[in-house]
């Protein structure tokens, strides 16, 4: 399977016959939002997503797979709400204003337009707008929030695809992911679900008979040593 392991800096930077012969990606956001994850390209290829954790994915995008070829994302039509100021609104702005907090106190993704809002569609949410005098009109648009808006890990999707195939890619993305935790240069050393509170007693003094150095062997119990009187 084909594997798209980096997404390119400055897409902007890349020559328009190479964006030109770029296969494309058309992802809905929620999928947008996922670093880990089964895709067909334009062409009918299926690859496998294998960015590093907490990647967002937006429209214009280009990423770059283990061949080297370029693909273009592009945001999917879906469908959203497009929340306006109501009609008997005496401050279409300050309305705006207030609802756009009241979403963002809840951390919901928002797309900012020119006297609008735009957001995924949830009845509780429309519920919400709709008591705090606002239009609400559904539409079919693609979704591109503002990044902060869901950024830090406010959404909670699964990355990985379900069965072999995410633990194919789980594997795959352990060995290209920048932001691993750990170094690959050595085993870890110590089991961090472990007990620190050993079972050993260890006198370090004078007369320890052991150099400090080597490892102590484990299970066995150490009674101080007494002191020689002079």
């Amino acid at each position: 399977m084909l594997k798209i392991v980096k997404k390119l800096s400055s897409p902007a930077a890349i020559a328009p016959v190479l964006k030109k012969r770029a296969r494309q990606l058309v992802l809905p956001f929620a999928e947008r939002s996922k670093s880990r994850l089964k895709i067909v390209l334009s062409d009918g290829t299926e690859a496998g997503l294998l960015l590093p954790r907490g990647t967002q994915l937006r429209g214009g995008d280009v990423l770059l797979d283990e061949q080297g070829g370029l693909i273009e994302v592009l945001a999917a039509a879906e469908e959203v709400y497009r929340v306006a100021a109501g009609a008997r609104q005496a401050d279409p702005a300050f309305a705006l204003l207030r609802a756009a907090y009241h979403l963002g106190n809840r951390h919901i993704p928002v797309q900012l337009e020119t006297g609008a809002l735009i957001l995924e569609r949830d009845p509780v949410l429309r519920d919400l707008l709709l008591r705090l005098g606002m239009q609400v009109e559904e539409v079919i648009a693609s979704f591109e929030p503002e990044a902060g808006a869901y950024g830090g890990g406010h959404r909670h999707d699964q990355d990985e695809d379900g069965g072999a195939l995410g633990e194919q890619l789980s594997i795959e993305a352990h060995r290209h992911d920048a932001h691993c935790s750990h170094d690959h240069g050595h085993a870890d050393r110590h089991d961090h679900g472990h007990d620190h509170s050993h079972d050993h007693v260890h006198v370090h003094d004078a007369h320890c008979g052991h150099e400090h150095g080597t490892p102590v062997n484990q299970g066995l119990k150490f009674a101080p040593v007494p002191r020689r009187r002079h």
